[in-house]
């Protein structure tokens, strides 16, 4: 149920990717975001309601929820920001190399060792993204850069997540996204719509524009993206509430082929060889990554930081079958 729910999830996510590449040339990427933002809080309270009885309720700390939004809302800028350029199936790839960054990250903010085999995971994603990104050759754009900037955004979000953000509702860190959307998304409209800055406006429409006129099949679009983005995320927290994330990191992948098809299906895009082995890169390191995450949990689940003697220690076996951590 999980992996179905998983792989559903990131289906919903890539055809709603699409429809807003669609877009990109009727709104701006404030204009979008806000009405999405809205139609999701929207959507959020009627569904708490229906479903509790309640509104979502308050964050246990503030700063925490209003921290891990801001990494969200970062990761999604800079994550649409680029759609009009770029296909579906390289944003994707930039986006997740985040399980390399959240690697780096631990070893660099929170000060978490890492094996030898780990940082050859790293360079080994590392690698594929260069091999998506090609620079120094002819095809390299430095637009290609903002997905890479926003999977480093989306690994703030994760270790924030995971070190600050235990104990919050999913509902509530939902709707502080979605109410930090609306306020970064207006302050996007009013600064666009004040400054007008030089021509940048008329070579990045999407990124330095502001209000456009809301043609009627675009404000359907919307509405449409905010339901299978509220389903999506729906789907993704109950699967990764209903199995170890570990054990779904290879699913969470599929999110990429998801990325290619609708590419190819809205605009005929076929990523190159070279693209395609990037991915496959990024996907192995990125699922090596979280299976030795994972042992290394159950390890420390089974002995602490002090091992026993190589002898007296369980198979790996053994090990997959404590109980999860």
């Amino acid at each position: 149920m999980a992996a179905m729910l998983m792989v559903g999830s990131l289906c919903l996510l890539g055809f709603q990717d699409s429809l807003i590449k669609l877009t990109s040339g009727d709104v701006s990427l404030w204009q979008f975001q806000l009405l999405r933002s809205s139609c999701n809080l929207i959507l959020l309270m009627a569904l708490a309601r229906l479903l509790w009885g309640t509104p979502p309720p308050r964050p246990k700390r503030a700063w925490t929820v209003a921290l891990r939004s801001l990494f969200m809302v970062g990761a999604m800028v800079w994550f649409f920001g680029g759609i009009p350029f770029l296909s579906l199936s390289d944003i994707a790839a930039g986006l997740y190399v985040f399980p390399l960054f959240v690697t780096v990250l631990s070893v660099v903010v929170l000060g978490e060792k890492v094996g030898l085999r780990r940082v050859l995971a790293v360079s080994a994603g590392f690698t594929g993204t260069l091999l998506i990104l090609k620079p120094g050759t002819a095809s390299f754009q430095w637009v290609s850069l903002m997905p890479v900037v926003a999977g480093l955004c989306f690994a703030g979000s994760v270790l924030t997540t995971r070190k600050l953000c235990r104990e919050e509702s999913p509902l509530t860190m939902a709707a502080g996204v979605a109410i930090s959307f609306i306020i970064v998304a207006f302050a996007g409209l009013a600064v666009t719509t004040i400054m007008q800055p030089g021509d940048l406006d008329v070579r990045w429409p999407y990124l330095f524009t502001g209000w456009h006129r809301l043609e009627l099949w675009v404000a359907g679009v919307i509405v449409l993206a905010s339901c299978l983005n509220l389903t999506a995320n729906i789907g993704l927290t109950k699967a990764y509430q209903s199995a170890e994330s570990s054990w779904l990191a290879p699913f969470d992948y599929s999110y990429l082929v998801f990325a290619t098809f609708w590419g190819f299906v809205m605009w005929n895009d076929v990523p190159d060889v070279y693209s395609l082995a990037g991915m496959a890169l990024i996907a192995g390191a990125g699922c090596y990554i979280g299976w030795r995450e994972r042992s290394a949990n159950l390890r420390l689940k089974a002995y602490g930081k002090k091992l026993p003697p190589r002898g007296k220690r369980p198979t790996r076996l053994q090990y997959w079958s404590l109980p999860p951590v």
